[in-house]
């Protein structure tokens, strides 16, 4: 099978269809046209016909079958553009007379099984068309009538079926080349996206394909490939930065514990001294196991979105379950928690993802709150909406450090909190999920006074 070029489809295609119709309308020029000219001579035969049916008469005594002379001082004793031949035959098919257009020539009387009937035959190889019938006299057959026309000054049905189908064929390469021409010009814009995604490679994402001036099907494409462009270009990015900053974060641990390892191997030490190391390297090793889990967990929620649920969720039982979860560090922080539920709240979406953004909002308003602080936890509804919001007394964010605390391996003021122990990866996850979830997260924050997280859920219709 011949491989043809997106152009050249099109182009055939067209061409095909159009093939089609324009066939269909000269069949129909045509068939109209024949029929036409075939209906207007068999017309004027007829009318010949019987014009010379009135001036055929019988004498009394029957002598002779036929009498001819009214006929003879008619047009026929001249040819005229368009003549007309006449015959008389008695009843043995014996010619009587005839025209004299004729001259020399006779017109063949047929089997009688054709009278009254239109046949086209040839007169000295002259196309003609005749009719017979039979001249009735006391209802019996005295003799036949013949009438015929010359199909001459008719040809113009041949000459228009020969014109058809010479144009045919030329119409339909003029429209291929035509069609080829406009299909390349429409296609432009095909090429400009292959040329520009051919220039394309991970390390060259910034090309663009230019958007066609007209806004067509092939507008929205290009716009398409360029939204898909800059996501994967937005994603490659992130994974080098996430890459990045998550091999910094565990090669810092690591070389913790194999320098506190280095330092146990250089000289004997007492027992409390080797307990303290390995638990120091125990504890490091936790955080690892919990950062490599955050880790897996942000790398699972890259393909989470087909996966999502939509449930109905009592909210207030994943805020109860998630407090029960942390009462030993509640406890051992002396923390006060302040709940606020005035009612029942149901919401719809992802009960294992919603759990996962309420635990880390919970764990970091325990880690950076002060010790006697207090969190308060308040549920209200609005509209059809309902509002999560906690609040913690503690550290604070800075308002320079408000708008990156969502970014991945990111902790504000460190250096001054260095008791406070974390990966940098849960607010990064709690923005992910809620991205996921299409959830509204707000933050408020002053240094030193404390930090509100604000969560807008969808109302669940109960039945």
């Amino acid at each position: 099978m011949l491989s043809f070029s997106f152009k050249n489809r099109i182009a055939f295609n067209y061409i095909l269809s159009s093939s089609i119709l324009i066939a269909i309308v000269f069949l129909s020029i045509f068939t109209i046209v024949k029929y036409s000219v075939n209906q207007h001579i068999n017309e004027e035969i007829q009318e010949e016909l019987y014009k010379h049916l009135d001036d055929v008469s019988t004498d009394s005594n029957d002598t002779y079958l036929i009498q001819v002379d009214q006929w003879r001082a008619r047009e026929h004793n001249s040819i005229s553009i368009n003549p007309v031949f006449v015959e008389f035959y008695d009843t043995n098919k014996q010619l009587i007379d005839k025209s004299p257009n004729l001259k020399n020539s006779n017109i063949h009387l047929l089997a009688t099984n054709q009278n009254n009937k239109f046949t086209d035959t040839k007169l000295n190889e002259i196309p003609i068309r005749q009719i017979q019938t039979a001249i009735i006299n006391k209802e019996q057959v005295v003799g036949y009538l013949v009438v015929a026309m010359s199909l001459e000054d008719f040809e113009i049905v041949q000459i228009l079926k020969n014109i058809l189908l010479i144009s045919y064929p030329l119409i339909l390469i003029l429209l291929f080349l035509i069609a080829r021409f406009l299909a390349g010009r429409s296609i432009k814009p095909v090429s400009t996206i292959i040329d520009t995604s051919s220039q394309i490679t991970k390390d060259n994402l910034k090309s663009r394909i230019p958007l066609p001036f007209n806004k067509d099907e092939l507008f929205v494409l290009s716009q398409n490939i360029n939204n898909l462009l800059d996501r994967v270009e937005n994603a490659i990015e992130r994974e080098k930065q996430f890459t990045s900053d998550a091999s910094h974060e565990l090669r810092t641990p690591l070389a913790v514990m194999k320098g506190t390892m280095e330092v146990l191997i250089r000289k004997p030490r007492n027992q409390h001294e080797y307990e303290e190391k390995i638990n120091f390297c125990i504890s490091e090793v936790d955080r690892l196991n919990h950062m490599v889990d955050q880790l897996l967990l942000l790398a699972r929620f890259e393909n989470q979105k087909q996966n999502i649920k939509n449930e109905t969720i009592f909210l207030n039982a994943i805020i109860l379950d998630n407090l029960t979860r942390f009462s030993e560090k509640i406890e051992s922080k002396k923390v006060k928690v302040f709940t606020s539920f005035s009612d029942d709240f149901y919401i719809q979406s992802d009960n294992y993802l919603v759990s996962i953004i309420i635990s880390n909002l919970l764990s970091n308003a325990i880690k950076y709150s002060n010790s006697n602080g207090e969190i308060r936890i308040e549920l209200s509804q609005n509209d059809d909406d309902i509002t999560f919001s906690i609040s913690d007394n503690g550290i604070g964010i800075g308002s320079e450090d408000v708008d990156k605390i969502f970014n991945s391996f990111y902790r504000s003021d460190v250096s001054n909190h260095a008791e406070i122990k974390g990966t940098g990866l849960g607010l990064s996850i709690v923005k992910r999920l809620c991205d996921l979830l299409n959830l509204e997260i707000t933050v408020d924050s002053k240094l030193n006074e404390g930090t509100t997280f604000r969560l807008s859920f969808s109302l669940a219709k109960l039945k």
